[in-house]
């Protein structure tokens, strides 16, 4: 029997269904863009630039700036991936991640980083993202206070959603070892990520509550023993004390780093070498018994080394910044004020 379908029919069909796979991978794309580091090469090509330059001209009047903005990064990746979650305010029905106990009072830089979106959105409106903003921010930053540089990978959109529950548990300065390496296997990171992303504390300031009241008091009462943290060097504790006497005040900031507070290099590592890690979370990475075969050769690498440490933070960055980015404009968008959803 001859076929009802003549060749001109089948023809037609053929370029019918190829349209429709053209269509089908043009969809599939605009969900799942990876992320790379040209996203914004042709729809915003002076972004790094533009972002460059409002963080120097912030860093003229808040030294501190560079390594609140990385910090701003972590809290950011850590909570629901790197979506800019952190950046919202309040909204009717969402309590913003800002006000959660590890950001209330200490994660600052929003407004920096306002700043630098109304420059964006200048150059480049409804471009680039607020998720974005804070990667490029945190390479910038570090490159900037002597640290290394890395291809940031862009391309991600900001979430509609903040998790103050969420960001409740982020790592946390008194918290073991044990504790900190399940929180980092929790989103995909390894021992040499907790080691080397740590390592950002070789620059900026913490408070004095950090290391002088509960639960983090390593000065006067380490885990309700009425005695000092053992691992803590006796002169850097004397030290300590009298920059955060007993019940006083908790906000007076100290140097993470004493002995090159403003610059990105590995004496954070040679301080833990010698008990001078300011926070527990960091001697811990050294000092508890289970890092013996684990964090603590990494530590005495990155101590002997700063290229090591410095090629294992930027490939950590890396991997931190591709925690559950948001790519599928079903479900993230460009917010054109990281404050607020659009």
């Amino acid at each position: 029997m001859a076929s009802s379908h003549s060749p001109r029919s089948a023809s037609g069909a053929t370029a019918v269904m190829a349209v429709l796979f053209v269509a089908a991978l043009c969809l599939h794309g605009a969900m799942a863009q990876p992320l790379r580091e040209d996203y914004y090469d042709g729809t915003c090509p002076d972004a790094y630039n533009i972002v460059k330059q409002v963080l120097i001209d912030a860093h003229e009047s808040d030294e501190r700036i560079y390594a609140s903005l990385i910090r701003l990064h972590f809290h950011d990746c850590f909570v629901q991936g790197c979506d800019g979650s952190i950046l919202l305010d309040n909204m009717t029905g969402m309590q913003s991640e800002k006000e959660s106990p590890p950001n209330n009072g200490s994660a600052r830089g929003y407004e920096v980083v306002d700043a630098v979106k109304c420059a964006l959105e200048d150059a480049c409106p409804g471009v680039v993202s607020c998720a974005d903003i804070l990667a490029i921010a945190a390479e910038i930053s570090v490159e900037l206070s002597g640290g290394p540089s890395w291809g940031v990978l862009l391309g991600r959109l900001d979430g509609r959603t903040s998790d103050f529950n969420g960001s409740q548990d982020l790592p946390a300065p008194f918290e073991n070892l044990t504790t900190l390496q399940s929180k980092f296997q929790a989103v995909g990171l390894n021992d040499v990520d907790l080691v080397a992303l740590s390592g950002a504390h070789t620059f900026g300031r913490v408070q004095c509550a950090n290391v002088a009241d509960q639960p983090a008091d390593r000065l006067y009462n380490f885990s309700g023993t009425n005695m000092p943290d053992p691992t803590l060097d006796s002169a850097y504790r004397a030290f300590l004390s009298q920059r955060c006497p007993r019940n006083g005040d908790s906000s007076v900031l100290n140097d993470l780093d004493p002995t090159t507070p403003d610059t990105f290099d590995n004496h954070y590592y040679t301080n833990i070498e010698v008990n001078r890690g300011f926070l527990t979370s960091d001697q811990e990475l050294k000092s508890a018994p289970e890092a013996q075969g684990t964090t603590a050769p990494i530590v005495d690498q990155f101590a002997s080394s700063q290229d090591a440490f410095f090629a294992s933070f930027a490939q950590s960055m890396i991997n931190m910044g591709n925690i559950r980015p948001v790519t599928d404009p079903s479900q993230g968008e460009v917010r054109t004020n990281c404050r607020r959803i659009n």
